[in-house]
């Protein structure tokens, strides 16, 4: 079963709204890659002043290192643990890797999830080259993993112009590597972009879905306004001004308004 635990709530500075809602669902926040369910930042522990809120570690990362599973895989574990928990459904929050995971337990489990925030993430490439060439980097990249000290690789992670816009102290480098570098490569060779089936044409079938992209990511900025207009009635977008893909990382205290309108029972 993957790793879970419960958020402890943290009202931020200076915010007067914050009170838990009766009958609001469990938010249920997954992760990005090399990260693990303590680091996305505060507004975990921000919306936790709402609803209760777990933080689930996925394959490869954190407490939930040693599972080796696919994307659908990781769904159902999910799925099964959001069971066992109690009585559904639930609200899901899922950064890049684990908006793919979220958008394959939407998928794949209907009913399961009420809601469903989607930060930097993509319903897949649908150009079967492009696919093919994503997977060869992301071997590459796993390869350096399980190979090259861990430390050095991460600082190459975190390097990419994906992440310029990433304040360092707002990266975590030394929390990520409480992960392994060959659990990371394994989580890479099975839960990476280059896995993933593209998804597009199943949007319609999403409950309702917010798209969150930073403004100055501009390649996941396109995809989210692209797959909101696609997705489920009651769906969005919303673009976070001057932040880059970790836009969570970046700006929480612009996107918890955001985030608590729609997820609002």
């Amino acid at each position: 079963m993957l790793a879970s635990q419960q958020v402890t709530a943290s009202a931020p500075p200076g915010d007067r709204t914050a009170g838990r809602a009766a009958g609001a669902p469990t938010l249920v926040v997954l992760h990005g890659f090399t990260q693990h369910g303590g680091l996305l930042g505060p507004l975990p522990s921000w919306l936790a002043t709402d609803r209760p809120v777990v933080a689930v570690d996925l394959p490869g990362h954190g407490a939930s290192a040693t599972i080796d599973t696919d994307l659908p895989g990781t769904a159902a574990l999910l799925a099964d643990l959001v069971t066992k928990r109690g009585p559904g459904p639930v609200d899901v929050l899922g950064y890049s890797l684990g908006g793919r995971v979220a958008l394959h337990v939407a998928l794949g489990h209907p009913g399961l999830v009420r809601r469903l925030v989607l930060v930097g993430a993509t319903p897949g490439l649908e150009d079967p080259e492009a696919r093919e060439r994503r997977r060869a980097a992301d071997e590459a990249l796993a390869a350096r993993f399980a190979q090259e000290p861990l430390a050095e690789v991460l600082a190459a992670w975190l390097a990419q112009p994906l992440f310029r816009t990433l304040p360092p102290d707002r990266a975590g480098l030394a929390a990520r590597q409480v992960n392994r570098g060959e659990d990371l490569a394994r989580a890479l060779r099975r839960l990476g972009t280059g896995t993933q089936e593209p998804l597009w044409l199943r949007l319609g079938s999403l409950p309702p879905t917010l798209w969150v992209a930073g403004q100055l990511d501009f390649r996941f900025a396109a995809v989210a306004v692209r797959a909101a207009r696609r997705s489920g009635p009651g769906s969005a977008c919303h673009l976070v001004a001057g932040a880059g893909h970790a836009c969570h990382l970046e700006r929480p205290e612009a996107l918890l308004p955001v985030v608590r309108a729609f997820l609002a029972p």
